[in-house]
C-alpha cells in the first residue's frame, strides 16, 4: 500500500505508517484517563506518584509492544510470560493505587486476544476478566466499577481473537498470492521455452536443409538455387512471425498446416514422406489439436536432422478407448537416429517439453526405438467422430 496507510496484517514500513498505526492503536488509551487523573488528583504521596507513572508507562509500552506482534508467527511462552507481568504489574498498582487501576485488566485481555491464538486466549481472557472482578471486591468501591469494566474486558478480548484470525488470515492469503504470480511466471517461461524450442528447431532445420540445397544447385542449376533461396526467406519470416506470437501467447499449432509443413520439410530432406489426406477434426477440442501438432512437429524436427532416415510414415486415426474417443498421431521412420540430440541419445528437451504440453491436454507420448527405426505415438482425448484416416 503507497502512502500513509498500514493494511490489515501489513507490516509497518515508513515512519508515517508506523505513526499512523500507533495513532489508531494509541485512541483506545483514552480510557486511561481514570489511572491518569488518579495520579494526578488522588493525592498520592510523590513516591507512589513517580512509581505509579513509571508503572503506567512501562504497561503501555509493553502494551503497545504486544499489538504490534498481532499476526506474527510468536513464540507462545513470550507472550505468555508478557501477559503474566502485565497481569502482575496490573494487580500491584490496583492494590497500591486504587480501583481506577482496574481498567488496566480490560488492556490486558485485548492483548491477549490479540497476541494468543484462540486455543489460550479463550482462557486467558476469562482469566483476566476473573481477576480484575476478584481485584474489584478486595479494593474500596471497586465494585462498582465491577459492571463498567467486566463487560468490555471479556467482548473486547474475544473481539481482538478475531482480530488477529483476520489478520493472520489476511497475510497468509498475500503470501499464497504471491506464491501464485511466481509460480504463473514459471509456467510462462517454461511455456515460452518450449513454443521458442519447437517453432525454432523446426525452422531452422528446413532452412539448413534448403541452404545445403540452394549451395549444391547454385552451379548447374541456378534457377532451382533461386527458388529455394526464396523458400528459405518465407520460411525465416514465417518463423518470425511464430516467434513473436509464441511471446505474445498467441501461438496455437495447427494440425492441417503443420502437415503440410512435414511434407515440405522431409521432401527438401529426401525423405520420402507417407502423410494422410486433410483430416477431420470435428468435434476436437483446440487444445487436443495444438498438442497433436506440436507432437507433429517435433517428429519431424527429429527424423529431419538425427535419424538418417529414408522413409517416414505419419497416421492419423480415431480410436474408442475405454477412457473414451481418442486421437492419435503415429509417426515412425525407418532411420538409425532417435528421439534426442544426436544418434543413440536419450530423450532430449524437445520430446520432454512434448510430454509436459501432452500431459496438459489430458494425452499420453510413447516414443520408441523399434527394429526399423524410430516410432513415436501422441494420443489426446477427442470427441467422437469418424475414422481420420492413415498413411496414404
Amino acid at each position: 500500500m503507497s502512502g500513509t496507510g498500514v493494511g490489515i496484517g501489513q507490516r509497518p514500513e515508513t515512519r508515517k505508517q508506523m505513526m499512523v498505526k500507533l495513532l489508531w492503536t494509541g485512541i483506545w488509551l483514552v480510557y486511561l484517563s481514570a489511572p491518569v487523573s488518579d495520579l494526578v488528583h488522588g493525592g498520592h504521596g510523590v513516591v507512589a506518584a513517580v512509581l505509579g507513572w513509571l508503572g503506567l508507562a512501562i504497561f503501555v509500552a509493553w502494551y503497545l509492544a504486544l499489538l504490534f506482534r498481532t499476526g506474527r508467527r510468536n513464540a507462545v511462552e513470550f507472550v505468555l510470560v508478557s501477559l503474566a507481568v502485565l497481569s502482575a504489574e496490573s494487580t500491584l498498582l490496583v492494590l497500591t493505587l486504587g480501583r481506577e487501576w482496574l481498567v488496566l485488566f480490560v488492556y490486558v485481555s485485548i492483548a491477549s486476544g490479540a497476541a494468543l491464538p484462540l486455543r489460550l486466549a479463550r482462557w486467558t481472557i476469562p482469566v483476566a476478566s476473573a481477576l480484575m472482578a476478584g481485584l474489584a471486591l478486595l479494593v474500596a468501591d471497586g465494585t462498582e466499577y465491577i459492571g463498567a469494566l467486566l463487560i468490555p474486558a471479556l467482548l473486547g478480548g474475544f473481539a481482538m481473537t478475531g482480530v488477529r484470525e483476520l489478520v493472520r488470515t489476511t497475510i497468509e492469503l498475500r503470501e499464497a498470492r504471491a506464491r501464485v504470480a511466481q509460480l504463473a511466471a514459471n509456467e510462462e517461461r517454461l511455456r515460452l521455452a518450449r513454443d521458442l524450442h519447437d517453432l525454432l528447431g523446426h525452422s531452422l532445420s528446413l532452412i539448413t536443409l534448403k541452404s545445403e540445397l540452394a549451395g549444391r544447385m547454385l552451379p548447374a542449376h541456378p534457377d532451382k538455387a533461386a527458388q529455394q533461396v526464396a523458400d528459405i526467406e518465407q520460411v525465416s519470416r514465417q518463423a518470425l512471425v511464430d516467434v513473436r506470437e509464441a511471446v505474445t501467447g498467441y501461438r496455437r499449432a495447427r494440425l492441417a498446416a503443420e502437415l503440410a509443413g512435414a511434407q515440405v520439410a522431409l521432401t527438401a530432406a529426401g525423405v520420402s514422406a507417407a502423410l494422410p489426406a486433410d483430416p477431420d477434426l470435428t468435434g476436437v477440442a483446440e487444445e487436443s489439436e495444438s498438442a497433436l501438432a506440436w507432437a507433429l512437429r517435433e517428429a519431424v524436427t527429429n527424423v529431419v536432422r538425427h535419424s538418417g532416415a529414408r522413409g517416414c510414415t505419419v497416421e492419423l486415426l480415431h480410436r474408442q478407448t475405454l477412457d473414451g474417443p481418442r486421437l492419435e498421431l503415429t509417426v515412425e521412420d525407418d532411420g538409425s537416429g532417435g528421439a534426442g540430440n544426436g544418434p543413440g541419445n536419450g530423450p532430449g528437451n524437445g520430446l520432454a517439453g512434448l510430454t509436459e504440453r501432452l500431459e496438459k491436454a489430458g494425452g499420453t507420448l510413447e516414443a520408441t526405438g523399434s527394429r526399423h527405426g524410430f516410432r513415436l505415438v501422441a494420443r489426446v482425448p477427442a470427441g467422437s467422430g469418424p475414422h481420420v484416416g492413415s498413411a496414404s
